[in-house]
């Protein structure tokens, strides 16, 4: 009996310990889901039509394929990158059903405003140009692509808070 008394208490650790493991993993899912929702991010892909408009500031430019071809990069002409603009710039691709992408418009804004002549700012509706997104491999949003005037673009994917739109102006874009 002694010898049995130690192999119950085993089974009943064992059990114990698979017990906890599996509440362990429906923790971590459940944290993984959570994370997953805290980026803010939508699939391009995947539109669910809310309905609702917003209009850009006056200082952001709307781009259509064509535009962006002439304005910021020919992808039909140059397959290394070659920017056409003559100032930095930042574009961000949204989609009027993306609820990350109407909280990241308004700071998108703000900056066109307060950077006004010292960076251009572009907004490209990705259900208005399909073409120009699948191009560029656009597949998240909002994504907001910085391009300083020599170098190579950065992109960003989510939405973020001013203060990192105002660091990566300074940083990427090279505006103090």
């Amino acid at each position: 009996m002694a010898r049995n008394q130690p192999e119950n208490a085993t089974v009943e650790t064992k059990i114990s310990n698979n017990l906890n493991m599996i509440i362990m993993k429906k923790y971590s899912f459940l944290l993984i889901i959570m994370l997953s929702l805290a980026f803010n991010e939508c699939k391009a892909d995947n539109p669910s039509d809310t309905g609702t408009k917003s209009a850009a500031a006056n200082s952001v430019v709307q781009l259509t394929n064509d535009s962006f071809k002439r304005l910021v990069f020919n992808y039909d002409v140059n397959k290394e990158w070659k920017f056409e603009g003559n100032k930095p710039a930042i574009i961000d691709f949204y989609a009027d059903w993306c609820p990350p992408c109407r909280q990241l418009s308004p700071l998108v804004e703000e900056i066109a405003k307060e950077y006004a002549g010292r960076i251009d700012v572009y907004k490209v509706d990705t259900d208005r140009e399909k073409a120009l997104a699948q191009s560029l491999g656009i597949t998240n949003l909002p994504t907001l692509l910085f391009i300083p005037a020599k170098g190579k673009p950065q992109v960003t994917m989510g939405a973020m808070p001013k203060e990192n739109l105002v660091k990566a102006i300074n940083e990427i874009l090279l505006i103090k």
